[in-house]
């Protein structure tokens, strides 16, 4: 059968269209697997994070009078925006080296709560106080070494094991006092001001920092539901995490200042991040996501420092730091 003029252009106008189409329709199935970029380099912000820290410790063997807890604070709403950048470089078609760095200049704002406990007349709250919270922020450092331990069929996505390293620091100031509880107990030399009373406004009356070291292991893992469109998780366990914490009472005449308590014990803990990152262009990607970090503390030791005597221990029976919130970032590959 002859065709005509137009059906052979018809007909090469056709094959041309599919030959432009398959490199974008089967590119999943494609055999060659595609370059790794050498190195990503991102820049995003853990948005208006909400943190807690919480510690109680027992004094009661100090003094029988004494609640177990004795003291229980608890730094709550503590909100801060934190600046991050990363790095992600590739040495190797599976191992790969990763550090990420952030730090937030001011905490916005935020509640301590200060409760401390009798043991005369049975265990009661003997005093409660509320402090505005300040601060400096917090700080972290992650450097960890990862290996690509699979790739998903047709080029998809990928699943990274990881091993690092933490350091997590947070500093509050917690301004002003206000009594919401005084019941008397009956210890003495121990007084509170009537439930009420407000003092000390816009002055530091306590200054406490906090640091954790620790041993990071995960798992990290990303998957293409599009070409440009891909859905991400990550999750570190800290299977040794040491705290170190100071604590100054400034209101405090009986106790030295710098620190007035000192916390150090070792736990637990786990970061755990999900998310999507989108490509707006080649090799810039837009990521969002939402991220949960938290520490606990399962052996440590309280140390007291008083004024003209020598400093005393006491069991750490609590100690716990959490930070989560929304992440948004712009990222690079090259």
């Amino acid at each position: 059968m002859i065709r005509s003029r137009g059906d052979w252009t018809a007909s090469a106008l056709m094959v041309l269209g599919m030959a432009l189409a398959i490199p974008s329709s089967v590119a999943w199935a494609n055999d060659t697997e595609p370059a790794r970029p050498r190195a990503e380099l991102s820049i995003r912000s853990w948005l208006f994070t909400n943190g807690e820290t919480q510690w109680t410790f027992n004094a009661s063997g100090l003094d029988p009078q004494l609640g177990n807890p004795t003291s229980k604070l608890t730094y709550k709403d503590n909100n801060t925006h934190i600046i991050e950048l990363s790095g992600k470089f590739n040495f190797d078609k599976r191992w790969f080296v990763q550090v990420d760095g952030g730090l937030s200049a001011a905490l916005d704002r935020g509640t301590l709560t200060d409760d401390d406990y009798s043991a005369v007349g049975g265990q009661h709250l003997f005093s409660q106080t509320t402090s505005n919270i300040t601060g400096s922020g917090t700080q972290f450092v992650n450097a960890d070494v990862g290996y690509r331990l699979r790739d998903y069929p047709g080029h998809r996505g990928h699943l990274n094991v990881f091993v690092g390293y933490q350091y997590w620091r947070t500093k509050y100031e917690a301004s002003g006092v206000t009594q919401v509880v005084c019941a008397p107990s009956g210890i003495p030399g121990l007084t509170c001001n009537p439930a009420g009373t407000v003092s000390n406004q816009g002055q530091v009356v306590i200054t406490n920092t906090t640091q954790w070291n620790s041993l990071r292991v995960g798992v990290q893992t990303e998957y293409l539901l599009t070409r440009r469109f891909s859905i991400e998780g990550k999750l570190a366990f800290l299977p040794v995490s040491y705290l170190q914490n100071d604590d100054s009472h400034h209101l405090r005449p009986d106790l030295q200042q710098n620190p007035s308590f000192s916390m150090s014990g070792f736990g637990i803990g786990a970061d755990v991040e999900a998310g999507a990152r989108y490509m707006v262009y080649r090799g810039w990607f837009l990521n969002a996501g939402y991220r949960f970090w938290w520490n606990r503390v399962w052996d440590g030791t309280v140390k007291i420092y008083p004024v003209g005597a020598s400093s005393e221990s006491v069991p750490l029976t609590e100690f716990q730091t959490m930070r989560y919130g929304v992440t948004l970032g712009l990222s690079h590959t090259f």
